[in-house]
């Protein structure tokens, strides 16, 4: 049995999102919503990202003409580990940070949607990836959404 309900507590409600459309596709980096960080104006949150991870400028600009977010994710992802940041792993969730505070704070109406999802647990449900959504065995870490939630209650 849940110890919450053991103790008489109540289980915070989940918000689960993926894709950049429904209600809370605004949650998802993938979601059109320009972002200014550094100076420079990217398209989405997921470019504004993945322009932090390569080792080469001129392969952050290459990615940068990603037509879509989704598209930008993909070649990211597939990035050979030569064309990665060595200190990446150490920096990714600072940068994703930055990037969520950029989008929020520049947006006020996304703002007023995160908050308007109150006290609920936001969970990206994200079957591939446990780092920053639940990934296949809904056991992850969730990392995106534990950065939306600290956003939400800043």
């Amino acid at each position: 049995m849940n110890q919450q309900l053991l103790c008489g507590e109540k289980a915070m409600p989940q918000l689960r999102f993926y894709r950049a459309s429904g209600r809370y596709g605004f949650l998802s980096n993938l979601s059109p919503c320009k972002v200014q960080i550094g100076g420079r104006m990217f398209p989405s949150a997921e470019h504004a990202y993945q322009f932090g991870k390569p080792r080469d400028p001129h392969v952050a600009e290459w990615l940068m003409a990603a037509p879509s977010p989704a598209l930008c994710a993909l070649v990211a992802h597939a990035l050979l580990k030569w064309h990665v940041r060595s200190d990446w792993r150490t920096i990714k969730v600072e940068r994703m940070r930055a990037v969520l505070q950029a989008k929020f704070a520049q947006n006020p109406t996304l703002l007023d949607s995160l908050r308007d999802t109150g006290d609920a647990e936001l969970v990206e449900e994200s079957a591939t990836d446990a780092f920053w959504g639940v990934g296949k065995y809904r056991r992850g870490q969730n990392m995106l959404g534990k950065l939306l939630m600290e956003i939400r209650a800043a």
